[in-house]
């Protein structure tokens, strides 16, 4: 059973999906490089834990996005 047409439904929410990870993909190396830039001070434990969490957030949302739009054309 061949599907012929692409879902859009599906292939939307996947291109918000990559969307939403946008900002996160340039918020998570500033912010570490922020907190390179406070060793000395106690906002260097703030900026390295946002932005490795920025990080892994841009990781998980691009590949969330990416299966979600292959589920709509195959």
């Amino acid at each position: 059973m061949s599907k012929e047409h692409t879902d859009l439904k599906i292939l939307v929410k996947g291109l918000k999906t990559l969307a939403a990870s946008l900002p996160l993909l340039f918020l998570g190396p500033y912010f570490i490089t922020l907190s390179a830039l406070n060793k000395e001070n106690w906002t260097f434990y703030l900026f390295l834990v946002l932005g490795l969490v920025a990080g892994a957030s841009a990781i998980f949302l691009i590949f969330k996005g990416i299966q979600t739009i292959m589920k709509s054309i195959f």
